[in-house]
């Protein structure tokens, strides 16, 4: 373990936070003109956990194959959590957004713990690492917008458009990311689906 790996479970463990804020946010006596403000804060608590647990793994280090696998899973179930949020009013995001990034790393997770079964830890890439850049920035954006629309400056459907174009555009770039992912891994994942693996664990470009 050690606190990178602490800070990626505490990224996993925000989630359910931001989640229940925006969706039952009068509950929590949170108003409209204070709500984004309060998301945005809990989105940036989780961005910078993301960001210090890299630093610290380096640092100190500390990276392991734990957080190798750690790292791009809690990445996964935090920001899809959120755009599967943002499927809800006001925001209106289409499901079929939420489908793509949960398709393309289903994907990918699913060839990490195979590799890591094999011995071998698939390190992320920096495609890989600007998608997570985008998707936050992406979420951010959106919550931003949620300003002028809590105050009646922005539509329900202008605030709707915006987020559907901008996600759609990060939705692009995570397929295109996730190809660029197995086309560089391919020689690994092609040797160890026909069992010629030897087991020694590799590097894999960052």
């Amino acid at each position: 373990m050690g606190l990178p790996n602490y800070l990626t479970f505490f990224r996993i463990f925000i989630t359910p936070i931001f989640m229940l804020i925006y969706l039952k946010g009068r509950w929590l006596g949170i108003s409209p003109v204070l709500l984004p403000y309060v998301l945005l804060l809990v989105l940036g608590i989780s961005e910078l956990t993301d960001a210090v647990d890299g630093y610290l793994a380096r640092k100190f280090s500390q990276v392991t194959d734990l957080g190798k696998l750690l790292d791009p899973m809690a990445d996964s179930i935090y920001r899809n959590s959120l755009f599967l949020t943002f499927t809800q009013p006001p925001v209106n995001l289409p499901l079929i957004l939420v489908f793509i990034f949960l398709a393309r790393d289903s994907v990918l997770s699913t060839l990490r713990t195979v590799c890591a079964l094999r011995g071998f830890a698939l390190a992320a890439r920096k495609s890989g690492k600007l998608k997570a850049i985008f998707q936050g920035v992406s979420c951010a954006l959106i919550l931003v917008l949620m300003i002028p629309y809590s105050l009646n400056v922005l539509s329900s459907d202008r605030l709707e458009c915006i987020a559907t174009v901008i996600v759609s555009l990060v939705a692009f770039y995570s397929v295109a990311s996730g190809v660029e992912y197995l086309w560089i891994n391919k020689g690994f994942l092609m040797q160890i689906f026909q069992g010629k693996f030897s087991g020694d664990k590799g590097a894999s470009d960052e």
